[in-house]
């Protein structure tokens, strides 16, 4: 893959670029960057333009040096399209990325082609997420970086019993991106996507692309319930739960999502 960076509302962004046809962006879950998605570089990129986004603040993306909007980081994606001479692109989020893939579906609907939104929500953070995500914050601020005990709460958050049994390759991808996020500018991030989280529930009831909503049966951070609830707010939204995921899906069950991404490109006359 090659490295392209744009500079964008929210700093210099690092992309990873490979194959070409039609574009496909992956914006990732916080405290991870572009590599969440290396399976789905790998399998889509025969047929389509993979454009893998350090997320802002993350991997090789420039610091965060204030929180952020959702509309701002929807901004950032136009940028990037703009940047690559890109009119529409194909999304797929994560978590974060996956509510922003949906603020971006609404807000620049002549921009978007297909939306997957995985092991997200729509609705505002509720106080026990924010007091957990507050302890976490100042406890990354004190060890100056998520290590030693903070490594256990956040395998927790993102992983769920099947991984952390079956696939220590997971676990071990989560425990390095973690450990390599800058606490400053991580925490920008943290404070921007759970106790400043808006509330879009209205908001994606203006989508009008494809949706596939994704949901984890194994995911504590975002339930079942709540990410379905997240799908019944877009019109016409497909909604699907992967058994054996937590809250990283494409890291968890790679394969599994490729082929629900293949499988919904496919039902909407999509061809890469």
């Amino acid at each position: 893959m090659q490295d392209r960076y744009v500079e964008t509302v929210l700093g210099r962004i690092r992309l990873r670029i490979s194959g070409s046809g039609p574009a496909m962006l992956f914006w990732p879950s916080l405290l991870m960057d572009g590599t969440l998605w290396s399976a789905q570089a790998a399998h889509f990129a025969d047929r389509f333009q993979v454009l893998l986004v350090d997320p802002p603040g993350h991997g090789g993306s420039e610091p965060l040096t204030e929180p952020f909007t959702f509309e701002q980081c929807a901004q950032v994606i136009v940028e990037i399209l703009d940047d690559l001479g890109i009119d529409r692109v194909h999304l797929i989020g994560n978590s974060w990325g996956g509510m922003i893939g949906g603020t971006f579906a609404a807000l620049h609907p002549g921009r978007i082609g297909i939306a997957v939104l995985m092991n997200a929500t729509a609705s505002p953070a509720g106080r026990r997420q924010r007091f957990e995500y507050g302890v976490l914050t100042r406890s990354a601020q004190l060890l100056k970086g998520i290590r030693g005990p903070l490594a256990g709460p956040v395998r927790d958050a993102f992983l769920g019993p099947t991984a952390k049994r079956e696939k220590p390759e997971v676990v071990a991808t989560v425990n390095e991106l973690a450990r390599k996020v800058d606490v400053r500018s991580g925490m920008h991030a943290v404070t921007s996507v759970v106790p400043n989280r808006p509330d879009q529930r209205e908001l994606l009831g203006r989508i009008s692309t494809p949706v596939l909503v994704v949901a984890g049966a194994e995911d504590t951070t975002f339930p079942v319930a709540e990410t379905e609830e997240m799908a019944d707010c877009i019109p016409g939204a497909r909604f699907v739960v992967l058994e054996q995921s937590a809250h990283l899906a494409a890291l968890e069950s790679p394969q599994e999502v490729n082929a629900l991404i293949d499988d919904f490109l496919a039902d909407q006359g999509v061809r890469g």
